[in-house]
């Protein structure tokens, strides 16, 4: 046991947990309608509590607890032989345990940004704790935890794949089930609340891809480096393309920048230096910003706070681009995003349509129509007269 990567992995922890909670909250919050912005805060934070218990139960298991090629069995159930002196690497294997545990509570999160404004709570509940233990856990298995893809070679440091291509794809899965809400061009109540959440992401993202060396080392301090690079570089190419192509560059636009250049660096982040994370960024700001344009109003999906476009393409961009880098092979890296790809639509739409028959999918009409902070909850966010 390391002390210095063990004080590490602590912090970083603790950097990831805040990206959830308060960070994307406050991120997906500031982007719905006032109505709706405490339905955000509930589903964020309800699920962060719902994947600690499971991840405890039996997602850890499944993710690292043995190696198996396709799944890691069920011997390390709540954390069973696992105590404080027990080491995984460097660090106590509980730190190791809790520090994969805030990936697993922010995967399923980044997908609350699909169905915000006209989702059951219940749903929520239910697909997410299924979805984190058989969609996300066995990916987890498969390249993190020594299974076929880290086997065939596919590189990805963070989570381009394991995160941000499954949490984009059941993203956009949930949104063509559920079908647009009923008011769907209304501009974010609270762009204030996006800038802070956006920036509590940025900050946490150090924790995601600088904890992902599992060391207090080099490879530590060039991820968070290039994380760093990546997002700003990302927030600048994404305000000048809307600068040339609608005459301004609004604020939410360019955090929603930064995001998409920091999840494009994620899958990246151990193998590339500042030159490629600047490459990565310029490109991934267009990128991630035309995939909006096609999903939202070419294909008309109601992907309503663009989860898929922002990460999903953004993680399969950067896991592409360690092949184009030469840090992978493209046969692992390609071949790793369509296993996943497939798995993920398939396991997904199944967990879809099996939960859809014990709770609603969605709320009626006149619940959408009045907010579901009041509606659901019996709150208001805004208490304009007291």
């Amino acid at each position: 046991m390391n002390g210095a990567d063990t004080a590490w992995i602590l912090v970083a922890t603790a950097l990831v947990l805040f990206m959830t909670l308060p960070g994307l909250a406050l991120f997906y919050g500031g982007l719905v309608r006032a109505r709706n912005v405490l339905s955000v805060f509930m589903h964020c934070f309800a699920v962060a509590c719902l994947m600690s218990i499971l991840w405890l139960v039996a997602g850890y298991s499944i993710a690292f607890g043995g190696e198996g090629a396709f799944w890691g069995g069920l011997s390390k159930m709540f954390l069973a032989g696992v105590d404080a002196d027990t080491v995984s690497g460097t660090i106590p294997e509980v730190l190791f345990f809790a520090f994969q545990m805030t990936f697993a509570i922010i995967t399923p999160a980044l997908i609350i940004g699909a169905y915000v404004e006209r989702i059951g709570f219940g749903f929520v509940l239910a697909f997410s704790a299924a979805w984190m233990l058989l969609i996300y856990a066995p990916v987890t298995h498969w390249i993190w935890g020594g299974g076929f893809l880290a086997q065939m070679g596919t590189v990805d440091f963070a989570g381009g794949i394991v995160v941000h291509e499954t949490a984009g794809l059941a993203a956009l899965l949930l949104a063509l089930v559920l079908g647009p809400r009923k008011t769907k061009h209304t501009p974010p109540h609270n762009p204030g609340l996006v800038f802070i959440g956006a920036g509590m992401l940025w900050v946490g993202w150090f924790g995601f891809n600088g904890g992902s060396a599992l060391a207090a080392n080099g490879s530590a301090a060039m991820a968070i480096t290039v994380t760093h690079l990546s997002a700003a570089t990302a927030s600048l190419s994404w305000a000048l393309w809307e600068r040339i192509k609608f005459g301004r560059a609004s604020l939410v636009s360019i955090v929603t920048g930064s995001i998409a250049g920091l999840a494009s660096i994620t899958p990246a982040a151990g193998s590339v230096g500042p030159v490629e994370a600047l490459i990565i960024g310029a490109i991934a700001g267009i990128l991630c910003q035309e995939a909006v344009v096609l999903i939202r109003d070419k294909l008309k999906i109601d992907d309503s706070l663009d989860v898929f476009a922002v990460h999903g393409i953004g993680g399969i961009f950067g896991t592409i681009m360690l092949a184009v880098f030469g840090a992978a092979t493209w046969t692992a890296q390609l071949g790793a995003l369509a296993i996943v790809g497939i798995f993920t639509v398939v396991g997904t739409l199944i967990i879809i349509y099996v939960v859809k028959l014990i709770f609603p999918i969605r709320v009626d009409l006149e619940t959408e129509t009045n907010g579901l902070d009041l509606s659901v909850h019996g709150e208001r966010a805004y208490e304009l007269n007291s």
